[in-house]
């Protein structure tokens, strides 16, 4: 399998973990804000403390840099060169950063996977600091950590009020290596698992699907069969149709044309799903007229 060494990562521990991390005001621009507790006040009063837009409240994004999958299509491979300086950070010092304006800790990056035991020691110990208030627990992940861990972190999402979001890159097996360098089994084995969490907790919405519109890759074939197997789980599981910018080695691709979109979210809809939005809509290209939306 493809994997660039700027995407290995050694020597991260529960204590130990690569990564940087920043605040970030909510509402903030997450795929999951059109659906989520900082996003739009679902779950008040229980799990945000708006009952609209968590406005004047924050968001600790912890970026992780490191990934289980080599994307050519990578939006974040800035991360690729910071790797190299590595930025050591001890659960202890993000749980400092929680302030009483931190409603919510999300874990993206590159992805979490790689460096899961330290996410998980450091939720669990913010949590119990942060004992009889709002902290929610979120992630953005590929999905293809395994299952024993996946169920640790959907517990402290559940609990806290939290969401995970899968990038479901693709359908089909061998187009999903060609483009991410890894199997797509993985990922798909364990968001049918989380199917049974989500149904625990339907406000906020514990699990949200994403699939980026690559242009001449993810049409609306893969969109389709994507969204038939989410519906077979739950129909009520949103899924977010993402437009694609050219980036990293795929530079030489266009954006996503409005057109393009349109049909994806018909067929989402079609296959049986009750919540489909597109996002990055300022990137849409009309594709008859050459201009953008």
């Amino acid at each position: 399998m493809r994997l660039a060494t700027a995407s290995k990562l050694t020597g991260a521990t529960a204590e130990k973990g690569n990564l940087s991390w920043y605040y970030d005001p909510l509402p903030t621009n997450c795929v999951a804000d059109w659906i989520c507790a900082g996003g739009i006040g679902s779950g008040y009063p229980d799990f945000t403390y708006c009952p609209g837009p968590e406005r004047g409240y924050k968001n600790l994004a912890v970026f992780y840099q490191a990934c289980s999958f080599d994307c050519l299509f990578c939006q974040n491979w800035h991360y690729r060169l910071a790797a190299t300086k590595q930025n050591w950070v001890s659960p202890m010092e993000l749980v400092d950063a929680v302030d009483d304006r931190t409603s919510c800790i999300c874990y993206f990056g590159g992805d979490p996977t790689p460096q899961l035991p330290h996410a998980l020691r450091a939720s669990r110990l913010a949590l119990d600091k942060n004992k009889g208030r709002i902290l929610r627990i979120c992630w953005e992940t590929n999905g293809s950590m395994h299952p024993a861990s996946l169920k640790q972190a959907a517990k402290l999402s559940l609990d806290s009020g939290g969401c995970i979001k899968f990038d479901l890159k693709a359908w089909n097996e061998k187009l999903h290596i060609a483009l991410c360098g890894i199997s797509n089994k993985r990922t798909l084995e364990n968001f049918s698992l989380l199917a049974d969490y989500a149904k625990r907790r339907p406000v906020p919405p514990f699990l949200i699907a994403s699939t980026l519109l690559v242009p001449g890759y993810i049409d609306e074939q893969e969109v389709s069969n994507i969204a038939r197997f989410i519906a077979s789980l739950d129909q009520n599981i949103p899924y977010a149709l993402l437009a694609f910018h050219p980036d990293f080695l795929m530079t030489d691709l266009p954006t996503t044309s409005l057109q393009h979109a349109e049909r994806c979210l018909t067929a989402a809809k079609e296959a049986g799903l009750c919540r489909v939005r597109l996002g990055n809509i300022h990137l849409l290209r009309n594709e008859y007229q050459d201009d953008w939306i």
